[in-house]
């Protein structure tokens, strides 16, 4: 199985190219771009030496199926979607914010809180709390957005005095926010599924607010089983999940946490092959589909020649 780590393509009408954490983006005349979702995978905010074969696929698919069905709420960046690596889409000029939604006590959150934290964000949580329990209603804890290093919490409050969103915006987004976790709530209840936490970024473009990048794919939410959740919470015994967070606890259980002076553990291949599969079972699962794997003995080959079919057309 091949993984797509690395892509250095020059497009018609390119002006320049960034290389995400995982995705590549290139920007088609200040006007398009085209993401490329590689097999790269991070944690901690530390890109993994080795890819994930199929992860690019199954992120890009979802988030463009999730697009599709949240296009009602809010509008977004997606045009089309001519590989299944890839979404082209309009470009626009991000916030520089990203806005987490949560659930429930899980993660970051939790890791906070046991530390005893009881304001996030500047959100105020209950004392008496437990690992992975129900918010009662869900809470927005934003952090910035680093181009490089870690992402930090923020609160709504910071993100106005600093001028990162105006309070107009921000309102806004708020509630896009809300009514997109919502959604996608309701979409993952149908398939069994409790979406546990998210995050959502907007950019604008022409005075106007989009949705962009991705959206409730496995990489930028936590996703519990619905079934057996209740007495798993009842008998303090861990959540079963579909998230990137099996990667996180795998990872510190080999003693890295993205410290410095800590050591990536090393992957092997068993542990790719695994962490593949629990990608391909999280698409079957959200979106009640047989994931179809695409063709990838020359997998740059084929997003070229896809993408540039695509721009003969778009230009």
């Amino acid at each position: 199985m091949q993984a797509l780590t690395r892509t250095d393509f020059n497009f018609p009408g390119q002006k320049g190219v960034y290389h995400g954490k995982v995705r590549d983006v290139y920007n088609i005349e200040n006007k398009y771009l085209v993401m490329v979702v590689t097999d790269r995978i991070s944690a901690f905010d530390v890109v993994l030496p080795k890819g994930i074969p199929y992860k690019g696929q199954v992120l890009n698919q979802i988030a463009s199926a999730f697009l599709d069905a949240t296009s009602d709420i809010v509008p977004n960046w997606k045009i089309a979607s001519p590989d299944p690596m890839v979404t082209v889409g309009h470009f626009a000029e991000p916030f520089k914010v990203e806005m987490v939604i949560r659930g429930y006590l899980t993660g970051h959150a939790w890791r906070e809180y046991k530390a005893g934290k009881r304001s996030i964000c500047g959100v105020q949580l209950d004392e008496g709390m437990k690992e992975h329990q129900r918010f009662k209603k869900p809470i927005i804890t934003p952090t910035t957005k680093a181009d490089e290093g870690h992402d930090l919490d923020i609160s709504k409050e910071e993100i106005i005095a600093q001028g990162l969103v105006n309070p107009i915006d921000y309102q806004l987004i708020e509630e896009y926010t809300y009514k997109l976790f919502e959604r996608g709530t309701e979409i993952a209840a149908r398939m069994g599924l409790i979406l546990v936490d998210t995050k959502y970024e907007f950019g604008k473009k022409d005075g106007k607010i989009y949705l962009i990048d991705e959206i409730n794919t496995p990489d930028s939410s936590r996703y519990f089983y619905k079934e057996g959740y209740e007495d798993r919470f009842a008998n303090n015994e861990p959540q079963k999940q579909l998230s990137k967070e099996f990667v996180r606890e795998w990872l510190i259980s080999n003693g890295f946490q993205g410290k410095e002076g800590q050591k990536v553990p090393f992957m092997t291949e068993e542990f790719i092959g695994q962490v593949s599969e629990r990608y391909i079972e999280l698409y079957e699962n959200i979106t009640g589909e047989e994931f179809g794997k695409a063709e990838n003995t020359d997998i740059e080959k084929r997003i070229e020649n896809n993408v540039l079919n695509y721009l003969k057309n778009l230009l």
